[in-house]
């Protein structure tokens, strides 16, 4: 048994120092929030940083999704996945739209682009698909049918800072990316999240939205809320963002460590990267049948060892919610059989061989 907890997430933090050095700045400034020069800094580095067009922060990823339905105006039925962290939903429903559920691939568990099109009505307006832990949708039967149907794409990249698609970064596609940028994820603001889109006029539309709908002459021309990022959350970022090439190293050596090993167990089946590169945000184990995927939770929490299982229950369950409850059964086994198990920067590798090595693990 481990003396301290180890659980499924860690934030990854710079040196504490680096961080103190732009609070300085700050409280030498007074500037807090009001899109102040730290936060322009940042949404500048992180741009080159990834090598995207443009990039907006704001306050946390549900705030980014729902000022990407906002700004393409939508208002109908939005396709999306059920296998997903309950934001992607609760944004949707926030802005007056009504999700759809689409089951999901039983092997990269994405969206299924083949059922897609039968969900497809006069009501349909966009397809909002998520890139779980990291691992990047099939872009192009996504954009075939958007463009066969004249819908809008959201990315609800939230996992996906730092997975590549045909040589570029992932949020570069879709109408819009919505991503995170929470303690939890490989890149963090402590909260905080960020929208992405190549058309200009959409990416300006969401710099008003963030701010209650001003333009640049400060006159409300537009619907719209509080977004904004603050000074503080910035520079974490800014102080995190030099880091980032070395935790994305760090994340894959330690996935494949995980996947090594388990891989000798036949029961056991992993997430499949077929469309880009992933981030691996988080290392998913899948299991045979729920009553086993919760034997091995229980013989790693007796041992200080809480993985998650993520996603679990499959959203399109949740029957306080929704009144008609559709049915994915794709995505409600792979729910009950999953864990995501420990994965982060500080996690060493002699505690993950430690989890490995523990016994009966089915």
């Amino acid at each position: 048994m481990f003396d301290k907890a180890i659980y499924v997430t860690q934030p990854t933090l710079a040196p504490l120092e680096e961080y103190v050095e732009l609070l300085k700045g700050i409280w030498t400034s007074g500037i807090l929030t009001h899109n102040g020069p730290l936060v322009q800094q940042f949404e500048k580095d992180i741009a080159v940083k990834l090598g995207i067009n443009n990039f907006i922060a704001v306050t946390n990823g549900t705030i980014a999704l729902q000022m990407s339905i906002k700004a393409l105006e939508l208002k109908g039925e939005i396709i999306t996945t059920p296998f997903t962290w309950i934001a992607t939903v609760s944004a949707i429903k926030w802005e007056g739209c009504t999700p759809v559920f689409c089951d999901i691939e039983s092997d990269t568990l994405n969206i299924d682009p083949a059922k897609i099109e039968m969900l497809i009505n006069e009501r349909t307006v966009a397809i909002m698909p998520v890139h779980v832990f990291g691992n990047p949708c099939n872009i192009e039967s996504i954009e075939a049918i958007a463009k066969k149907y004249n819908l809008k794409i959201i990315y609800d990249a939230a996992h996906a800072i730092g997975s590549t698609y045909n040589g570029k970064s992932i949020l570069e596609y879709g109408d819009i990316s919505a991503t995170s940028l929470h303690a939890t994820k490989l890149l963090n603001t402590g909260e905080g999240g960020g929208c992405i889109s190549s058309n200009l006029e959409i990416h300006e539309k969401l710099k008003r939205i963030r701010f209650f709908g001003h333009n640049k002459d400060k006159s409300v021309i537009e619907d719209g809320f509080n977004g904004k990022m603050t000074e503080i959350h910035a520079a974490l970022g800014l102080v995190n963002i030099k880091y980032f090439e070395k935790v994305l190293e760090d994340r894959k050596y330690k996935y494949n460590l995980y996947k090594e090993s388990f891989r000798k167990i036949s029961e056991l089946k992993f997430q499949k990267i077929v469309n880009g590169n992933s981030n691996y945000s988080y290392f998913p184990v899948i299991f045979e049948t729920e009553e086993n995927a919760l034997k091995y939770e229980k013989i790693l929490n007796n041992n200080n060892i809480y993985p998650r299982r993520y996603f679990y229950p499959s959203v399109n369950t949740y029957s306080n919610i929704f009144d008609n409850i559709q049915s994915c059964p794709v995505s409600e086994k792979i729910s009950k059989t999953i864990l995501c198990m420990p994965l982060y920067y500080k996690l060493t590798e002699s505690e993950i061989e430690s989890i490995i090595n523990i016994e009966n693990i089915i």
